[in-house]
């Protein structure tokens, strides 16, 4: 569920398929999968190696993910502030 606000901002939870592909990091919490010694790469079992190239994986899947679902700016007006009226120091 999800709301937009009048100033055209979207708050709350958005699902989107691109979600989906987060899944795939979190199998390396399924231990079985991969709790085998073999096939050893340049003499690492497979169960260290698989997950050093889960961390990479994850790291790949996440950034799918971000780039895919970042959102552009709803609103094409400028903002209504300028820096000037951001400084906590001005009195009106």
């Amino acid at each position: 569920m999800s709301t937009t606000r009048p100033d055209g901002r979207v708050r709350g939870f958005q699902f989107s398929p691109w979600n989906l592909l987060l899944i795939v990091p979190l199998l390396i919490l399924v231990t079985p999968l991969f709790n085998f010694d073999g096939p050893r790469l340049f003499g690492m079992p497979f169960f260290y190696w698989f997950q050093l190239v889960f961390v990479a994986a994850g790291v790949l899947c996440t950034g799918i993910v971000y780039w895919a679902t970042r959102k552009e700016p709803t609103s094409d007006e400028p903002d209504k502030l300028s820096v000037d009226d951001l400084d906590e120091g001005e009195s009106r």
